[in-house]
């Protein structure tokens, strides 16, 4: 699965861009309202030079990541030079404020690192200035912990992105002595062992992902009142989706999927009034899903597929207040009842998945009038009746419509230009199913060894007249069985 998060960090704003396959995509600015160094002069000045000090501990740095060519550069802050950020004083004196490595994209020249052999330098420490470290895919060949003198940073520090660097390890607990932390991202490491309870200290958290790891234990009692993003999706956590998630008031996104939670879905979550994505998928909870997740007005992803809520059902106004759904994934949960009729009233909705579960009665009308879906799925079921979709609808959807594997299904063999359309495949004419015309398969063995076979076929007609039908089969099969004697 692709990253879902580009971080674009500069000294005085932090821009975040989500962006993940069926979930849309939303931006994030947070100001950083605090001043980087003391009194800073913002821009360029002619006279200013980077401080000796720090001048020092930055090519320390560099070499530590196999970027030996900068011992070079005369005045680091000076040479302008991509993955370094420097403010001047009223003194004329740089400082450097943030460090970036690692190739992020075509655009973005970051000094590479040496896989092999790069490493994180304790030279970092002697900038007394510095607010935002970002490291990807620097340390993938060379194997190594999270270091803890990363604590030591200091309460003015803002942003650690240490992605996709093949990090072993647990979370070092001195994080949790960073306490102007804004940013926090250990995505895609092979971090281990539990999330230090230190974490819980980082008050001032806006961003929260230790995703694509192989953490346990339990997910913490976060209460963070700034926190926007919060990912920690495919480990090994344990435990339940904590109610306290509900006191994160400017909480956005939240990605508990592919873990081992169990439980219920905690009402508190409905008290999210800005959340845009939910994705509870692949664990373990159980059901009913809670009525308060019908009050996320600003909800545009919902996903919640592949959770043993065996025999729940949904009310059939759940939906009512969702209208900014965009992605809706119930798939493989087991639930059951009837479809709710709220869900074709999501007049945004792009992404419909309902399959594998147990739903029965017929496809609800409404549903013809999601014009925006682009995937719609509800095989796997037990629905009847007609499929009440439109010719346009069925050619325009194509391959990402599948209503198969429901046995009492049909469609309108009379209505033009569905000759050909593939979610029709394995599907019968209600006409057919309506003339109550049946086939029985009689199979048997005889003495010699032979097998005979005969296909019957009777009507509903046969099957009311009595005692006739009865004859009818009781003869076929007498007979056949006599000729093979």
């Amino acid at each position: 699965m692709a990253s879902p998060l580009l971080l674009l960090l500069s000294a005085l704003t932090l821009a975040v861009v989500v962006a993940a396959p069926c979930r849309g995509e939303f931006t994030v600015v947070v100001p950083d309202a605090g001043a980087l160094v003391d009194a800073p002069q913002p821009g360029f000045s002619d006279r200013a030079r980077t401080d000796p000090a720090e001048q020092r501990a930055v090519l320390e740095v560099m070499a530590a990541t196999g970027n030996g060519w900068a011992s070079g550069i005369a005045d680091v802050c000076r040479g302008r030079w991509h993955g370094i950020e420097c403010v001047p004083d009223r003194a004329d004196v740089y400082h450097v404020v943030s460090l970036s490595f690692g190739a992020l994209s075509d655009d973005t020249a970051f000094p590479a690192c040496d896989p092999a052999r790069a490493a994180l330098s304790p030279a970092v420490l002697a900038l007394p200035h510095l607010r935002s470290l970002f490291f990807y895919r620097c340390f993938s060949a060379n194997p190594q912990p999270v270091p803890a003198f990363l604590g030591r940073l200091g309460p003015a520090f803002r942003s650690l992105v240490l992605r996709q660097n093949g990090l072993v390890g647990p979370i070092p607990p001195e994080i949790g002595s960073l306490s102007g932390l804004r940013v926090l991202d250990l995505h895609g490491n092979h971090l281990s062992d539990a999330i230090p309870a230190t974490v819980q200290s980082l008050g001032r958290l806006q961003l929260l992902d230790l995703s694509y790891n192989r953490l346990a234990g339990q997910v913490p009692n976060l209460r963070f009142q700034q926190l926007s993003i919060l990912d920690l999706s495919h480990n090994a956590l344990q435990g339940r989706v904590p109610a306290s998630l509900g006191q994160c008031r400017s909480l956005l996104k939240i990605d508990l999927s592919q873990n081992r939670l169990a439980g219920t879905i905690p009402d508190a979550l409905g008290d999210l009034p800005d959340l845009i994505l939910l994705d509870l998928s692949h664990n373990a909870l159980s059901g009913p899903i809670p009525a308060a997740i019908g009050r996320l007005s600003t909800l545009r992803s919902l996903i919640l597929g592949d959770n043993p809520m065996q025999s729940s059902t949904v009310p059939g106004d759940f939906f009512t207040g969702l209208k900014a759904l965009t992605t809706l994934v119930l798939s493989g949960m087991g639930l059951g009842g009837s479809l709710p009729e709220s869900i074709g009233g999501l007049s945004q909705l792009r992404v419909l998945r309902l399959d594998g579960n147990g739903f029965t009665g017929v496809i609800p009308a409404s549903f013809r009038w999601l014009e925006k879906a682009s995937e719609l799925r509800v095989d796997g079921n037990r629905l009847v009746g007609p499929i009440p979709f439109g010719k346009q609808m069925m050619w325009r959807l194509g391959k990402k419509l599948r209503v198969g594997g429901n046995e009492g299904l049909c469609y309108d063999a009379k209505q033009e230009g569905l000759e050909g359309a593939m979610a029709l495949a394995g599907v019968a004419d209600c006409g057919s199913v309506g003339s109550g015309t049946t086939t029985q398969h009689l199979s048997w063995e005889s003495s010699g060894g032979a097998t005979a076979t005969a296909n019957v076929t009777s009507s509903a007609a046969d099957s009311n007249s009595g005692r006739g039908g009865g004859h009818f089969f009781l003869v076929v099969l007498v007979c056949l069985q006599l000729a093979l004697l």
